[in-house]
């Protein structure tokens, strides 16, 4: 859609989550294997003046990876072979900067013992909110080996056993 003449350009709508890891075949196997998205491209990004002005840093090179969710959200995963001084940073969830990428799931249960059999750290235990719009939800936290902090939330079960069909998790309809 073509903003009109008398609204400010702007944003039209998501593309795509990135993350930087260390390893992109450990983390392929956990967005693939582990969580069954799809693998869409794995490309090689050498040393280029195009590339050092895309991500701000001079002498960068990379390989990434697109994967998609389901609903077709993208996930971008790159690991950078340069410049060597790259540095590794795990913040907490209350740190400036922390992010959370998060994903309405129909079992929670199965999908957090899929998660931690690949190596991903609970970072609490699964709650249920209790009340309001959201009674029900279940959620949780894990974090990846290279910091990556993803949140689940299902939905709360319906009389045949199924998670409720919610659009997000604010429940809008």
């Amino acid at each position: 859609m073509m903003p009109s003449h008398d609204t400010p350009p702007g944003v039209t709508r998501a593309d795509h989550t990135g993350f930087t890891v260390s390893s992109l075949d450990e983390s392929l196997a956990f967005w693939v294997d582990v969580l069954g998205f799809r693998l869409v491209t794995r490309d090689r990004y050498p040393a280029s003046e195009f590339l050092d002005n895309v991500v701000g840093v001079p002498g960068a090179e990379l390989e990434l990876a697109m994967v998609e969710a389901p609903g077709g959200h993208l996930i971008e995963l790159l690991e950078y072979s340069a410049p060597a001084n790259r540095e590794y940073f795990k913040p907490r969830a209350c740190d400036v900067g922390s992010v959370h990428l998060a994903f309405l799931v129909d079992d929670l249960d199965a999908l957090l013992a899929r998660v931690a059999g690949a190596g991903w750290m609970a970072l609490g235990e699964p709650q249920t909110v209790r009340g309001g719009s959201r009674d029900g939800l279940r959620l949780f936290y894990a974090r990846g080996p290279d910091g990556v902090t993803v949140e689940f939330l299902q939905p709360p079960r319906q009389a045949d056993g199924r998670a409720a069909g919610w659009k997000n998790s604010m429940n809008e309809r």
